[in-house]
């Protein structure tokens, strides 16, 4: 059984493990996939058994911001409250890391709602832990300065990605941060003059 395999089994009891697996269907994705669209329906809530998820809120005049990671053995909670509610995706899921991504149909987790209540203890802990980030995210837009969300979202992707070589280009970063790739640009130069990274072509480096 693999690590991946092993994280969800941390969180839910072998038999709850069985009825998602036997419930679900299983994909495979590659780094830079999106799972799940804005705007669209929700039909199924997806359940991370390996890789790394991350979920964006695209504003309407294109700007994107990260909100939270998925990560093995978690899943979406804006997925579970969209389908629950019959209401289109407000987020998008884009693979970050490649991920084998369990899919349960809406009708099987609320039906899993009734019958186990470890399920309903699950979404509940899921849904605290997402609005603890949230109001991460927020605290950062409204008392941070740029550059130090940026160093703090290199050094999660670090951590998530168990790697201080980080592949990942401007263009990128300044989707996840809200902002434009030039002042990203402008503070990575600034972040290795500093002597805390190092630049690369689509690669970046935390020294520190």
């Amino acid at each position: 059984m693999n690590t991946a395999q092993n994280a969800l089994e941390l969180r839910i009891s072998k038999e709850l493990k069985a009825k998602l697996f036997g419930y679900s269907i299983v994909k495979t994705y590659c780094a830079g996939d999106v799972i799940l669209h804005e705007h669209i329906p929700t039909r199924s809530i997806p359940i991370v058994n390996r890789g790394l998820i991350r979920v964006m809120r695209t504003e309407k005049d294109g700007r994107e911001l990260l909100l939270y990671y998925i990560k093995a053995g978690e899943s979406c909670i804006m997925s579970f409250l969209g389908g629950l509610h019959n209401k289109p995706s407000k987020v998008r899921a884009e693979v970050e890391e490649d991920a084998e991504v369990l899919f349960l149909p809406i009708e099987r987790a609320t039906w899993l709602l009734r019958e186990h209540p470890e399920w309903l203890d699950y979404i509940f802990k899921l849904y605290y832990q997402r609005f603890e980030e949230l109001l991460e995210v927020i605290h950062a837009i409204a008392f941070k300065k740029l550059d130090e969300r940026l160093l703090m979202l290199l050094n999660t992707k670090s951590e998530l990605l168990h790697s201080n070589t980080i592949a990942i280009t401007h263009e990128q970063l300044a989707n996840e941060l809200g902002t434009a790739r030039v002042v990203v640009s402008r503070l990575l130069k600034q972040l290795e003059l500093d002597g805390m990274v190092k630049l690369e072509r689509n690669r970046i480096t935390l020294l520190l």
